[in-house]
């Protein structure tokens, strides 16, 4: 490329001349290429270690003027052939202009303006996202796609300096990390080190310190381990390795591609070595963070954080933390943990302002929200940026009503006349009960329930008055005390006071609401008003695969409750369900879903059970709920991790047993409301919502703890489960005012002797004092780790599951079959990130069988099919490919799944020969044969309609043999129950069924065979033998022909009968004998057959020639421009054509034709066809081929520099 003019003061150090004139020179890096010597070794090494190669290009071309010695770069390319064009550019354009010029200054100056205004005119072109990276980033992306073979769509994210351990030898080089790959490249002393790594293949990777790896990281697959070290920074790298890890098991979970986030605001200044794709990433990285920090949406964004004090009225003192503003969100988290959190919704803010500044309370921020509560910030670094940021954000918030005051001599918290607070408008946060402004949002049709269930049932009971009675009002005395100090609703002080009373238990008639705002629900369902109301009418009616499953569990939930014994419970959780299952399809509905929303429901009402199951489902126990539920087998991968390290002798006697796996699951899946009595496993829902998952963990720990001893002594797994569900069987709640709820699973397993009763209380406090040292972010550290063991697990699983489908369909051995599908799913998987005619939601659907959740298109089978196919016929291959794909293509979507592609592949790799012929004949037919390729295909098939089956013959017709059957008098119901059971039973396709070849279709047939025998070591005697068949078809062809016409068109219009005679002279230029017909057949063949070598022979072949050709071999190849149809010899392969004229299908006759049988028996006659089509071929060697072709691009971009330096020359 071209570059800015630099002066060079030593040019020739490290470099070697190449071209020159008198004005350029062109120059080519030591080391670079072959030869070189031990200098170009050093010099190459150096570039590597040294990342020389990003900033030097390995040819450059350099401005001289005279005996100066000062030279002037202007060009740099990385391959000979770029900087070869830059040099023609030179001679070509300026030459004879510079030499007109008489002064060396006046030549510099021109050469530097001209090079000059050409780089300019190019950064017109480029793309502004380019533009963001720095030109030495961008040179490390094209040095990384010149060494690895990648497209233009691969984008690299970063690269690092470090070591690649090859055995017990480290390599230093550098290794690339760009969204869909991990690369590394090292060349020592003329050792070159290649490896490349798709993200979708990593198993394992894990950071870790030892002896011989010192601060290195594995990289594991599923056969190799990589192990990297002497990073700068190990941290970062490591980071980033994560975050395209996790993008790579998504997009292996939902088919999701990476997608770049083009609304980042630019940098301020561009990064040395940091990309705008690396600047998303980070970004992201925060975004998730900053969300489960505070339980936020998942559209919310981080605009930025800041280090702040935060004045608390309760405890009177300025607590230091961390302020963090969003689009919707100002929030703040105290540096000590659970010391204090607040979350402040802008859609809440009435008053922004800057208050007076003090050697006290310095650059002071007063924010002021629509209940009356005012908090004060302070020590705050830029607080006229902080405060323009919130303003700007405040205009953006649908709701009006917000004042910013910029007054600088105002106190916290003294509102002036001209901004009074607005909150007499803003009621109050709802309760359980519901508000009744809310019922507006529903339709007068919907009998959507506005209270919570409990409330319902239990708004006619007598008040008690017992000890449980009080002990329940003094709690929630309590939580107004709390309100009363701390806040309530969204903006409420959330402190360790506030974690204290949740552990206590939160009181039924508080319940619902402390939920929904401790998960963030009601913040969600505030700012979409009338969305689940929207969300039943969407679903009324619908029917789905969720609304099924739906259906058979509405009687499993909770059916011991009194409120789910009647219709309106179980209309409510319905209504409930099938609205989410609108809401988000790719998770439908999934068991356990039932259970954990009827306790929704009991405590709040409709809309707020549906938001509470959004922030579930989708924040707060991710993948938990999809069809294979990932996310609860990977907490079940934490656990037992957690198990290992917490409680080392239990974990290895129960991996014995294989406990821990079977009963976590359920667990987990239902926060312990299955195994648990209801009033008891409720208040680890109240932690739940509260703490997050750590609680259900710590919780499961204290149990297994409670219960080591008597787990020790278990000697199988049934034993283990029956104390462990005895135990939790009687976990009590002695404080509930609810009537006793008996509990199934107690009553299956209770005992002769009831075991003791264990306070949940008592439990959740064990479990905080054993345990509560976990941390939320260890959590997630490991959850990625165990992501990519459950996940790869899954795909192992999938790949049984589908080769175990078809194997009894298919002669592939079980081996091969799984080979097969790793080819089929990469290709699908490439197509992702790639790009494809179609987008990976459409050929993707988790909903099916594993059978057909992958898919692929036509231009990725057609990439498959000339690796792995066996039929490959050069230039003509993507044409048979694209016809065996419309004949695989069942549907007609354009995609097809992997079973038809092994039902394709079989039939060329196992079949004998007929089955062989009959693919073969079948892709040259509707619907393979599309009408672009044959144009008389359509007017052949009504011409034969009588010839073949009535109705219309499908893909799978020809592939799994169903014959359609069509019925035109009118039968009894008995016949019709006949017709179907006939239908339905798979029948075995003879090759009586298969439909006539026409002219058009023959000739294609024989273009096709012609083509794969042009690589065949046996190619003349193929030739030959292909030449003696066709010749036979076209005269059974011509006397079926005369056949079918003999006295029936002689009654009919003479201009019918006579339609063949103009295209008998077209095709035959000499005088016409009286087989013309028969000859003008032969012709098309001679015809078809000179065009498929068209670019091997010369268009017109000389007598001497043609002497010449017929004495070296038996089988002559001879024109048929010079000898007559009928006088070829039985050993004469044809090969051309009389005349120059141009086969036209619109001449051809429309009731010639052929069958199958005719075809085969022909076939027969020749051995060397025989000995091909019955030749088994191997698959094995194919898909090492296909296998190491990564491999074999890299080595060629390495090399392809000397392979053009010798064409140049």
């Amino acid at each position: 490329m071209w570059i800015t003019p630099e002066e060079v003061l030593l040019a020739n150090a490290l470099w070697v001349s190449e071209r020159a004139n008198p004005f350029f020179i062109l120059q080519r890096r030591k080391g670079h290429g072959k030869g070189g010597g031990i200098t170009g070794l050093l010099v190459g090494t150096m570039d590597v270690v040294l990342d020389s190669s990003a900033r030097v290009a390995p040819y450059r071309i350099l401005h001289q003027t005279g005996d100066s010695q000062i030279f002037c770069s202007i060009a740099c390319g990385s391959s000979r052939k770029e900087i070869t064009e830059h040099w023609e550019w030179l001679e070509t354009n300026l030459l004879q202009t510079l030499s007109i010029f008489d002064n060396n200054e006046d030549i510099t100056t021109f050469v530097k303006g001209k090079i000059s205004g050409i780089i300019a005119e190019e950064n017109k072109s480029k793309a502004a996202l380019e533009d963001e990276d720095s030109g030495k980033f961008r040179e490390a992306e094209l040095k990384m796609r010149k060494l690895f073979g990648m497209p233009g769509e691969e984008k690299l994210v970063n690269y690092y300096s470090c070591s690649y351990w090859k055995g017990r030898v480290p390599r230093q080089g550098w290794v690339y990390l760009s969204v869909n790959h991990l690369c590394f490249y090292s060349l020592l002393l003329g050792k070159e080190v290649t490896l490349v790594v798709q993200w979708t293949e990593v198993t394992r990777l894990e950071k870790n310190a030892t002896l011989l790896f010192p601060e290195s990281v594995r990289v594991s697959t599923r056969h190799t381990e990589h192990y990297f070290s002497m990073f700068l920074n190990v941290n970062d790298t490591f980071k980033l390795m994560e975050q395209l890890a996790t993008i790579a098991m998504r997009q292996l979970l939902d088919n999701e591609s990476f997608a770049a986030d083009h609304s980042l605001p630019k940098a301020c200044k561009t990064l040395k070595n940091v990309s705008a794709l690396k600047r998303d990433l980070d970004a992201r990285a925060k975004n998730e963070r900053y969300r489960a920090l505070f339980r936020l949406t998942q559209d919310e964004r981080l605009d930025g954080h800041t280090d702040c004090t935060l004045w608390t009225p309760f405890a009177k003192m300025h607590i230091v933390g961390q302020l963090f503003v969003s689009n919707n969100y100002i929030c703040f988290c105290s540096r000590e943990e659970d010391l204090c959190q607040l979350i402040i919704p802008l859609r809440e803010v009435s008053i922004v302002e800057k208050a007076d500044s003090s050697s006290v309370l310095p650059c002071p921020v007063s924010i002021s929200t629509k209940n009356k509560m005012t908090f004060l910030f302070a020590n705050l670094k830029d607080r006229d940026f902080l405060v323009q940021r919130i303003s700007d954000f405040l205009q953006r918030t649908p709701e009006s009503g917000h004042s910013v005051s910029q007054s600088e001599g105002r106190c916290a918290g003294s509102p002036s006349p001209s901004t009074t607070p607005l909150s007499s408008s803003l009621p109050t946060p709802t309760g359980a009960a519901g508000e009744p402004s809310q019922r507006r949002h529903y339709s007068p049709s919907l009998p959507t329930a506005t209270q919570s269930l409990l409330h319902i049932y239990q708004k006619d009971a007598p008040e008690e008055h017992g000890p449980k009675a009080t002990k329940e009002k003094m709690k929630e005395e309590s939580w107004n005390i709390h309100f009363l100090e701390f806040g309530r609703g969204v903006c409420m002080y959330r402190t360790s006071k506030t974690r204290e009373l949740v552990l206590n238990g939160i009181p039924e008639s508080l319940r619902g609401e402390l939920w929904l705002l401790f998960s963030g629900a009601q913040n969600e369902m505030d700012t979409h008003p009338g969305y689940y109301a929207e969300r039943v009418e969407q679903a009324m009616g619908r029917c789905t695969l969720a609304t099924e499953e739906i259906e058979r569990d509405l009687h499993r939930s909770m059916p011991e409750h009194h409120a789910f014994q009647n219709e309106m419970g179980i209309a409510a959780l319905r209504r409930v369900l099938t609205a989410y299952a609108c809401r988000n399809p790719g998770i439908g509905y999934c068991q356990a879903m039932n259970i954990v929303t009827s306790v929704l429901l009991l405590y709040c009402t409709e809309e707020e059970a549906f938001w509470l199951l959004v922030a579930l489902c989708e924040r707060m126990l991710p993948d938990y709920y999809n069809t294979r539920v990932v996310g609860a087998l990977v907490d079940q991968g934490v656990f037992e991790e957690l198990t290992r390290a917490c409680l080392p002798f239990l974990y290895e006697h129960m991996q014995e047993l294989g406990v821990i796996s079977t009963i976590s699951l359920s667990w987990f899946l239902t926060l312990f409301l299955s195994v648990m009595p209801f009033d008891s496993a409720v208040l680890l829902v109240d932690c739940f919502f509260y703490e997050g998952i750590k609680v259900i963990f710590q919780v499961a720990l204290a149990v297994l703890h409670a219960n080591m001893d008597t787990l020790l002594d278990c000697n199988d797994e049934g034993e283990a489960m029956t104390i462990l569900g005895r135990y939790l069987d009687n976990v009590v709640n002695k404080q509930t005012v609810s009537p006793p709820i008996p509990h199934l699973h107690a009553l299956l397993t209770s005992g002769d002797e009831p075991p003791p009763q264990i306070d949940v209380f008592q439990l959740i406090k064990s479990s905080c004092e054993k345990f509560g040292s976990l941390r939320a972010d260890v959590i997630e550290q490991m959850r990625f780790h165990q992501r990519l063991k459950v996940i790869q697990s899954l795909e192992d699983t999938a790949k049984r599951s589908v080769v175990r489908a078809i194997m009894t369909d298919s002669a592939f051995s079980i081996e091969e079959l799984e080979e097969l599908y790793v080819h089929f799913k990469a290709k699908h998987i490439m197509s992702c990130y790639w790009g494809a005619s179609t987008t990976a939601a459409e050929r993707h659907d988790p909903s099916l069988p594993y059978l057909e959740q992958y898919r692929i298109d036509l231009g990725q089978f057609c990439q498959l099919f000339g690796a792995l196919g066996t039929w490959l016929c050069g230039t003509h291959t993507a044409t048979l490919a694209a016809r065996l794909f419309r004949l695989l293509d069942m549907n007609k979507d354009g995609l097809i799944n992997f079973k038809e592609f092994v039902t394709g592949l079989s039939g060329m790799y196992h079949g004998d020969m007929t089955e062989k012929l009959k693919l073969l004949y079948n892709l040259h037919l509707p619907p393979a044969l599309c009408p672009e390729e044959a144009e008389s295909a359509l007017e052949a098939t009504q011409f034969f309609t009588d010839d073949t089956p009535q109705g219309t013959h499908t893909l799978m017709h020809c592939i799994q043999c169903n014959i359609v059957i069509s019925v035109s008098e009118v039968k009894d119901y008995k016949y019709y129950l006949r017709m179907w059971a006939m239908e339905n039973e798979p029948k075995k396709e003879t090759i009586k069924d298969l439909r006539r070849m026409n002219q058009e279709q023959f000739i294609e047939l024989c273009k096709t065979l012609y083509n794969m025998f042009s690589e065949d070591p046996l190619e003349q005697e193929l030739y030959h033998a292909i030449a003696t068949v066709a010749s036979l078809l076209l005269r059974i062809g011509e006397v079926g022909k005369k056949f079918t016409n003999n006295g029936a068109n002689k009654p009919t219009d003479t201009t019918n009968a006579q339609a063949p005679a103009p295209a008998a002279e077209l095709l035959q230029p000499e005088k016409e004998e009286p087989d013309g017909e028969s000859s003008s057949g032969q012709s098309l063949v001679c015809r078809a057959l000179a065009e498929a070598q068209l670019e091997t022979l010369p268009q017109q072949t000389s007598d001497e020639e043609v002497k010449d050709d017929t004495s070296v071999s038996s089988y002559s190849m001879v024109s048929t421009g010079s000898l007559q149809c009928e006088d070829i010899a039985d050993d004469t392969v044809l090969i051309g054509c009389a005349g120059d004229q141009q086969r036209q299908g619109s001449i051809l006759e429309g009731d010639w034709s052929i069958t199958f049988e005719q075809v085969l028996a022909s076939m027969l006659t020749e051995p060397p066809l025989v000995d091909y089509f019955e030749k088994k071929g191997d698959i094995q060697a194919r898909m090492a081929i296909c296998k190491m072709q990564r491999r074999v691009e890299r080595q060629v971009s390495s090399s392809s520099d000397h392979e053009l330096a010798q064409l140049s020359t």
